[in-house]
């Protein structure tokens, strides 16, 4: 997609415009001491607010500690790659002290990766994006029209756009987390082939045990190559459904992990918020924000 001609005063005047504007959300976010174990989030469309700011003031209200962001869609004009969007989530954020714990490119689900020139240019401009906003990884979703089971023609196309855009994720210190429906050992195969440390996988704990995959063993096949977790489970309310978190905990303490656990989905008959305060509840018990020892 042929990107929109900007003038090199005009680019000088939006980056200065974020710069000052945004100054307090960058500043808040680098005071951010690091934590020793856990954080947890929710997925913006999960708290209904896709590509919203108004997800952090929410999120702050539930005692979340942050939220995955969504950058939107065609429809709505990709909002937070935008400069001016990206202004306003940093003043929330600081306002609000809610972390932006990652984003994702939800609407490649529907113009995938693997043969649009449009998502091909989502990808690269959502690394702009997280360098502006102070994020350190983008998901990218390989679902719906996307997916790539079965598909060894779009995950060659896949391997070969990852491998042009990686070095400049690499640059930019952002990671690019791949999820879809593909196991372990394929997602392994993909990494190798691209062969870039900014690439990594996109671990949704629901999604892969939806597939049959054993995800205890999944989680230590693939170790330092997580970069992030989905917590979901399609059956009940955290603690109650098919998805074990205490093995999980023990998995992510076998490779390491500590860091962002973004939950997605609620479970009715509860309404969004009693879903989302019970399972955060739920998962603080298993992954508190210090772990000690």
């Amino acid at each position: 997609m042929e990107k929109e001609k900007i003038s090199r005063r005009e680019l000088i005047v939006r980056g200065a415009q974020v710069a000052s504007a945004g100054a307090a959300g960058i500043a808040w976010l680098q005071a951010k001491t690091a934590q020793t174990g856990f954080k947890i989030g929710a997925c913006d469309w999960t708290l209904g607010k896709r590509a919203d700011p108004a997800a952090l003031v929410m999120a702050k209200r539930l005692g979340l500690d942050g939220v995955q962001v969504d950058v939107g869609g065609p429809k709505n004009g990709m909002p937070v790659l935008k400069p001016e969007v990206q202004k306003l989530y940093l003043e929330t954020a600081a306002k609000q002290q809610v972390e932006i714990g990652s984003l994702a490119i939800g609407s490649l689900n529907d113009v995938p990766y693997k043969s649009d020139p449009q998502a091909e240019q989502w990808v690269s401009d959502s690394i702009d994006a997280c360098k502006a906003l102070g994020v350190k990884v983008v998901l990218l979703a390989f679902f719906a029209k996307g997916d790539l089971l079965n598909d060894p023609e779009g995950v060659a196309a896949v391997v070969q756009r990852l491998r042009k855009v990686a070095p400049k994720a690499e640059r930019a210190g952002v990671t690019l987390g791949f999820e879809s429906w593909l196991s372990a050992e394929q997602h392994m195969d993909i990494l190798n082939r691209v062969g870039s440390p900014a690439v990594k996988v996109y671990y949704d704990v629901a999604n892969s045990h939806k597939q049959g995959y054993d995800i205890y063993k999944e989680i230590r096949l693939l170790g330092k190559n997580i970069c992030e977790f989905h917590a979901k489970d399609y059956d009940d309310l955290y603690g109650k459904g098919s998805i074990d978190f205490k093995r999980v905990r023990l998995a992510m303490d076998d490779i390491g992990y500590r860091g962002w656990l973004h939950m997605e989905g609620t479970k009715l008959p509860l309404g969004l918020e009693e879903s989302i305060r019970y399972d955060e509840r739920y998962l603080r018990s298993v992954f508190p924000r210090v772990v000690q020892g």
